[in-house]
């Protein structure tokens, strides 16, 4: 321990020293030692000494740490301050602008390409040009003043070419629509623009010109005004115009005769959270015979405890149905239960909602978890429900908010930012989130922090990864309990073969070695099945972390054999 710290020291001292002399391949030399070393705790002091001697990779080092760790603003500055002059941390300030929603990302992936040729930044500004909507632009920049070895813009040229090949077919196939005044071949001529949910979220200027197909759809075909309304309800920048207008376009399908309109009025007022609209049509759905309208109906009434109703409705859907029968099962349990818990009672929710309009946090809160949970709302419209308590301070409520976002898969510098608001209250699901998030950049230190928080709950799994951790840093008698708990107490978790092989290095390494015999037979003989198969063999950085249980099972055997107890 005493030659790795005066390692540590030699090598900061260094760092330091070649940042004070302005040689920056040095200073980023020393910098590796740290970093790959996964030693970020102990590389932050020499990083911040080298920041203030002026040297550039250490203001890009530090600041990605300090966004790791929670704290952008610290970041920002430290990317602004060279990203004059350096083209990571002028990627490193447009990415996390970005992440904030700032339009002024662009100006510094710009610099960042024209200055210091960083590949990555080009790639960026291609993807902020289609994300505006400027799908032919995208393409023509990425490919100009490419030189040998730029391989990477090449993805982005192929999907953004794809798209617009895309929607090119759909103009085309409208054009020959129209002229025959097709309504059928209209509304199949938009085919294509279903599978696109991930590049309208990704891209959400593309809407636009989505839209205006749609649109032209729509005038010929009731069936087009139909998925018209539920584009205008799902894209990323759907808002109460939009909902106006998707609304009137279901209407009229219903007026114009299409059957299925009564049911997505059904559907888009239930993901709403608007309960008495949603029932009203799917009501006039289910008479009309439309079976997942009278399922949806029957869940509905089920939930409000409307149970003969409920039986109605399922039992029209058909009664040899298995998923009927099991329904009318849980009808038959709920009667002999009687009562209901207040979290899943829909009876509350006019109450609460005056509460919350009222200005009630925690009675949003309650409100929004029923309509999410019980009431069949959609994530997009419970997040304003949620947040006021997550914003006043509940770590649970903050949570949720996380999980909101990450369901809907928006925002992952909100959704992150959410997760560590909870974490850092207490919440343990929230802490071992946070650990998960290190882990992934390599913050293997944080990461062992927030295990190590998040196992407070008593959880085997979060006594694991603590343990594990602790392990791979050679603290083990820091490791041995939390590894112990896992053996001793939980034999049927799914993460027992990784706790055993750790737990088992760990008592080797404490000279433990006849305890350490079993774990590692019961890892060794199941490692590859239940351990390896979860990690990349890509993750060359995992792998050289990762226990061998057979190799430490032949170590500790040839001791034993040896007469070592």
């Amino acid at each position: 321990m005493l030659i790795v710290s005066q390692d540590i020291q030699t090598r900061g001292e260094a760092l330091v020293a070649a940042a004070r002399a302005d040689d920056a391949k040095t200073a980023r030399r020393h910098t590796d030692f740290f970093v790959l070393g996964h030693r970020v705790d102990e590389g932050i002091p020499y990083w911040e000494q080298a920041v203030a001697a002026g040297d550039a990779f250490s203001h890009y080092t530090l600041a990605r740490y300090r966004k790791i760790r929670g704290n952008r603003p610290a970041a920002e500055a430290l990317y602004r301050a060279v990203a004059d002059r350096h083209s990571g941390c002028a990627y490193g300030l447009g990415v996390l602008l970005k992440e904030n929603g700032d339009p002024e990302a662009a100006e510094w992936f710009r610099r960042g390409w024209e200055s210091g040729r960083d590949l990555s930044c080009k790639i960026e500004l291609g993807k902020l040009l289609a994300a505006e909507g400027r799908l032919d632009e995208a393409p023509k920049f990425l490919m100009s003043d490419i030189e040998i070895g730029d391989i990477a813009v090449f993805r982005w040229v192929q999907l953004f070419e794809s798209i617009r090949k895309e929607f090119d077919r759909v103009a085309a196939d409208l054009d020959a629509a129209e002229a025959a005044e097709d309504g059928d071949a209209a509304a199949a001529a938009l085919r294509p623009l279903f599978d696109m949910e991930k590049h309208f979220r990704d891209y959400p200027g593309l809407t636009v010109e989505a839209a205006g197909y749609y649109r032209r759809a729509s005038a010929l075909s009731a069936s087009a005004r139909v998925d018209h309304a539920v584009f205008l309800t799902e894209t990323e920048t759907a808002d109460d115009v939009s909902w106006f207008e998707a609304r009137g376009l279901l209407v009229q399908a219903h007026e114009d005769g299409y059957e299925g309109a009564a049911y997505v009025l059904g559907a888009v007022h239930e993901q709403r959270g608007e309960l008495a609209d949603a029932e009203r049509w799917y009501g006039l759905a289910a008479d009309a015979g439309h079976p997942a309208a009278q399922w949806n109906l029957g869940l509905l009434c089920r939930r409000q405890r409307r149970y003969d109703e409920a039986e109605r409705w399922f039992r029209q859907v058909g009664e040899d149905d298995e998923d009927v029968v099991a329904q009318l099962q849980r009808i038959a349990a709920a009667r002999e239960a009687g009562g209901i818990a207040p979290g899943k009672d829909l009876h509350r929710l006019p109450g609460l909602r005056e509460r919350a309009e009222a200005g009630d946090v925690q009675a949003s809160y309650a409100y929004g978890k029923i309509l999410r949970d019980w009431a069949g709302a959609a994530d997009r419209h419970v997040v304003r429900w949620i947040e006021p308590a997550a914003q006043a301070g509940d770590p649970e409520a903050a949570y949720d908010l996380a999980e909101l976002y990450r369901s809907m898969r928006r925002q992952p510098a909100v959704r992150d930012d959410w997760y560590r608001r909870s974490a850092e209250a207490g919440h343990h699901d929230a802490c071992n989130e946070m650990g998960w998030l290190s882990e992934h950049h390599r913050d293997y230190q944080e990461a062992e922090r927030w295990y190590v928080r998040a196992a407070e709950d008593g959880s085997s799994l979060n006594a694991m990864l603590a343990g594990k951790l602790k392990a791979q840093r050679g603290a083990h008698d820091e490791a041995e309990p939390y590894l112990r708990k896992v053996w001793e107490e939980d034999g049927d978790a799914a993460h027992r073969t990784e706790a055993a092989g750790y737990y088992g290095l760990v008592l080797h390494r404490l000279g433990r070695l006849t305890e350490a015999v079993e774990p590692l037979r019961m890892a060794a003989a199941k490692w590859d099945e239940d351990v390896r198969a979860r990690y990349s063999p890509d993750d060359l950085v995992v792998l050289a972390r990762t226990a061998d249980p057979a190799k430490e099972l032949a170590e500790v055997e040839v001791a034993l054999a040896a007469g070592q107890s």
